[in-house]
């Protein structure tokens, strides 16, 4: 049962009290629940917490009209964003979480448009060689959570949440992304990673949920190799 493996409350108040500075990444597929969960655990913790920039991205628009002509624009723009929020987060006097980090706009995003035909060759290696330098220069993460959800779960959630910019999503895209996740996280070793199974793990409206997601997350920094969640 879930609810048996939940630490109580003291016991993860002391925990946290007792942590120092962390870097957290938070990865995965769309619609495995990113954003739900960077924003819990922040408030859960008092951690700083970054997100992906949609409101103020002046290409993101463009780019939904006319993938092949806008990809690399976009994928240059994210570079900049994504290096500047790591640097913020990871320099401040604070714990953070991330919402997505700048190595999926690589290793699984700019991969799938390259694969799919809207990044030329031209473009994909200036855009790779570009992210490579960058990254050379980024502090390490402490972890990485990658939130694992089956592809049937990702289409009902995008579907129920209705985005216009989500509408042409389709099962095999989420599948293409999925087999570049699994890719990119076989040869992964900046931090240590724990994969959070984020299908039937409710973090918005069952807390007890969240007290589980965030006793692994401090086993996990406090340097457990052995993390487990339920089935």
């Amino acid at each position: 049962m879930l609810m048996s493996l939940v630490a109580h409350p003291s016991v993860l108040s002391h925990n946290i009290g007792m942590t120092s500075k962390h870097f957290v990444l938070v990865a995965g597929n769309i619609g495995a629940g990113k954003t739900s969960l960077t924003e819990r655990v922040g408030a859960r913790l008092s951690w700083r917490t970054g997100f992906e920039s949609v409101t103020d991205n002046p290409y993101l628009a463009d780019f939904y009209d006319d993938m092949p002509k806008w990809a690399f624009h976009l994928q240059v723009f994210f570079i900049g964003h994504r290096s500047q929020q790591h640097l913020e987060l990871y320099h401040g006097a604070q714990s953070a979480i991330s919402d997505r980090s700048i190595y999926e706009d690589a290793h699984i995003f700019a991969r799938a448009l390259y694969h799919l035909g809207a990044l030329s060759e031209r473009d994909y290696r200036a855009y790779r060689h570009t992210f490579d330098v960058v990254v050379k220069g980024l502090p390490r993460p402490d972890l990485l959570l990658y939130l694992k959800c089956p592809i049937p779960a990702l289409m009902q959630r995008i579907q129920q949440r209705g985005r216009a910019m989500e509408s042409g999503i389709t099962a095999d895209y989420l599948t293409l992304l999925e087999s570049f996740y699994d890719d990119w996280l076989n040869s992964f070793d900046l931090c240590p990673v724990l994969v959070i199974p984020s299908e039937n793990l409710d973090f918005v409206n069952r807390p007890q949920h969240l007290d589980v997601v965030v006793d692994r997350i401090q086993a996990k920094l406090a340097g457990r190799e052995n993390v487990v969640f339920p089935d």
